[in-house]
């Protein structure tokens, strides 16, 4: 039993759904997001509530289960409330900028790193935090991780770009472990 495939969703009133055949239309005034649907799931709406469900109980119909309810809700939450990410970068010298369509970044390395921006997605920088938001939670999960990817965090130092949510295992250099150095 998929706990995320069996949970009702509930329908945004400014977001309107159309279920066709091997797909689930979301759009509302900020755009619009198409689902596919594989053959052994169905997706129905009643009074404002979609339910998600399986056909028949095969390994591909149990993985897909959750996996379109949660992308069906995602487009829903994005194109009402919008989906926000929060990355932080620790470092000295380290900066972010945002420039015609881009963002910058000097992480550290001889040369700037420049970033396109894809449409849909906003970026803002303040201090050391960069806030990422749009309304397609695939195209933002990938921007912010494309982003982080630019200085992974490590961890001696705890220098790096990360998620805000995400918490860094230090580890003790040589000295404080006891080693000669």
């Amino acid at each position: 039993m998929s706990r995320v495939g069996n949970r009702p969703i509930k329908l945004a009133e400014n977001v309107s759904f159309d279920i066709k055949s091997g797909s689930v239309d979301v759009s509302s005034n900020k755009g619009k997001i198409t689902v596919n649907v594989p053959e052994t799931i169905v997706v129905k709406m009643e009074n404002g509530v979609i339910n998600v469900t399986r056909k028949d109980d095969s390994k591909f119909s149990r993985s897909q289960h959750g996996l379109v309810a949660r992308l069906v809700r995602n487009a829903i939450l994005g194109l009402s409330e919008g989906i926000k990410k929060t990355l932080d970068f620790k470092g000295t010298g380290y900066r972010a900028k945002v420039e015609s369509g881009k963002i910058i970044l000097s992480m550290g390395y001889s040369h700037e790193i420049e970033i396109e921006i894809p449409e849909g997605v906003e970026v803002t920088v303040v201090k050391n935090t960069i806030t990422i938001t749009g309304h397609d939670a695939a195209i933002l999960g990938n921007f912010a991780a494309k982003v982080r990817e630019v200085r992974k965090p490590e961890v001696y130092k705890g220098k790096g770009i990360k998620y805000s949510t995400e918490t860094i295992r230090r580890k003790d250099g040589k000295v404080a472990s006891g080693g000669k150095g």
